[in-house]
């Protein structure tokens, strides 16, 4: 009885998680407690007695402190655990060496000799004024059936955002937009690019094209609702530059191409007690896979890295990556200040439900998803990639936000965990979801593509949750519809981080 009820994920812990609902007075042998209350699935409980002021262990590392006296076998969560100061070391690791047999997939080897999982035409816009054409213009093309003589193009992608002017035209704000803007309509996926601006705004098209070195051709085009001659008539444009574009993009055909061809971003959602166990360390052992051969992994949201970032330091390549991970925390640290909050702010009423009581918790289960491969670059939000391997990108803890900037960097696809059930897709990278327990996996098979909860029950290792993710992502990668794909999500996820005063 009791083997089930319990999970420890570390010797030197003082909590055990709880692997289903713990009933009052259940007796856990292995533990030499009982249950002093009843524990809900995913939560923590005491294995000892915890003085007030003491840290609390789990996965090896300190997560929070005892706020009051905690007996064995009670409940700890926010109502007697908060935020210590307190750090475990953590170790240096040696170099890593994963075997791992050579992987290939079915994608679109673009000029550039970068390849691409889908092939995709993208209608962006510069400014939220150009949104609407932007839209009307996709669906102009679904309602004539401009596709169907393009069998080899993917689909038509409306990419909108709600900012673009009311900002200064320099200064961080823009650059970031700028930079997202202009990675993602550069991603491998999208085949081509329509861009579509209103005329007036701060994000000026010619300077954006200048900047960037773009001239008007078969991939890229690009005109302002004020030129054309107001709305019907940029509509009507945007068509006939779809037109000339569409028989370019559909030219391209799938071919073999190695796994380490494809980056993937890393990202977790609606997170719960289980996150750190199951699906997150399922997710980091595939990116050490595709690492392995050659492919790229992404690890993002800084404000969920907080308090487990010595983690990634001892993995760094260099001093110098440990000293530009510790600015961006610093930065952090600065922008909540100053905005009259707090990292430990970070952790949502739907993770605390779920058994995550600090952002201490949270993050150490959140670092899991990269792996243990080394740290071999440290990069802003949306900047290209330029290595091969484990990366660190910096962005908000707010997944769509995060998912894109992925995206501008490069990533291809997304692998996205959850144990809350969050609902989400991306184009034009797929995005895969990895469901931490079976509850939801099962609640929500519809929108869930991989169950890792069977970790939790003893039905399957990490390592065997990390072959099966690594192999789908490569079904996908060849044009297998994930599940969110299938559900039409994508076209409204882009959100560009915007930071600094709107004007």
């Amino acid at each position: 009885m009791s083997e089930t009820l319990v999970i420890r994920l570390h010797p030197a812990d003082n909590v055990v998680v709880a692997a289903s609902r713990v009933p009052q007075g259940a007796v856990i042998a292995e533990e030499r407690i009982t249950a002093a209350e009843s524990i809900p699935s995913g939560h923590k409980l005491a294995t000892r007695f915890i003085k007030k002021g003491e840290a609390i262990r789990k996965y090896g590392q300190v997560i929070g402190e005892a706020t009051a006296d905690i007996a064995p076998g009670h409940h700890v969560h926010t109502h007697n655990v908060a935020v210590s100061e307190q750090r475990e070391l953590a170790q240096t690791r040696p170099a890593f060496h994963l075997e791992q047999p050579a992987k290939t997939f079915m994608g679109y080897k673009r000029a550039d000799g970068r390849v691409a999982v889908r092939n995709y035409v993208g209608v962006l816009t510069s400014v939220n004024c150009s949104a609407t054409a932007a839209r009307h213009i996709v669906e102009a093309a679904e309602k004539t059936g401009l596709l169907a003589d393009f069998p080899n193009v993917d689909g038509i992608v409306p990419i909108t955002h709600n900012s673009g002017c009311g900002m200064a035209a320099s200064g961080e704000p823009y650059e970031l937009l700028s930079r997202t803007l202009w990675g993602t309509a550069a991603n491998p996926n999208f085949a081509a690019v329509l861009l579509v601006g209103l005329g007036c705004e701060v994000m000026q098209l010619a300077r954006f094209k200048e900047r960037y070195g773009i001239v008007d051709g078969a991939h890229f085009q690009s005109f302002t609702i004020q030129d054309t001659g107001g709305t019907r008539k940029a509509i009507a444009e945007g068509l006939m530059r779809l037109k000339e574009m569409l028989p370019e993009a559909d030219r391209a055909r799938r071919s073999e191409q190695p796994a380490g061809e494809i980056a993937v971003g890393l990202q977790c959602g609606g997170s719960d007690g289980w996150s750190g166990i199951t699906a997150n360390p399922s997710l980091g052992n595939a990116a050490d896979r595709l690492v392995a051969l050659g492919g790229t992994a992404i690890l993002s949201e800084t404000p969920e890295i907080y308090g487990a970032e010595h983690l990634l330091y001892a993995r760094a390549q260099s001093p110098e990556l440990v000293e530009k991970l510790r600015a961006r925390i610093k930065w952090w640290e600065h922008y909540t200040a100053i905005n009259g909050m707090e990292m430990n702010n970070n952790p949502t009423p739907g993770n605390k439900a779920g058994g995550l009581t600090t952002i201490l918790e949270k993050s150490l289960g959140a670092v899991a998803k990269g792996g243990t491969s080394p740290l071999v670059d440290v990069i802003e939000y949306g900047e290209p990639l330029k290595k091969r391997g484990l990366i660190f990108m910096d962005s908000p803890g707010l997944d769509p936000c995060s998912a894109t900037g992925q995206v501008a960097s490069g990533a291809t696809m997304i692998a996205f965990t959850t144990g809350r059930g969050s609902a989400y897709g991306c184009k034009p990278s797929p995005s895969i979801k990895l469901a931490t327990n079976s509850q939801i996996y099962n609640r929500m098979r519809d929108d869930m593509d991989i169950d890792c909860g069977t970790i939790a029950t003893g039905g399957a290792s990490v390592a065997d949750k990390g072959a099966e993710i690594l192999d789908y992502l490569l079904e996908v990668a060849s044009g297998r519809k994930s599940k969110s794909e299938e559900l039409g999500y994508g076209g409204l996820e882009f959100v560009p981080w915007q930071i600094g005063a709107v004007m």
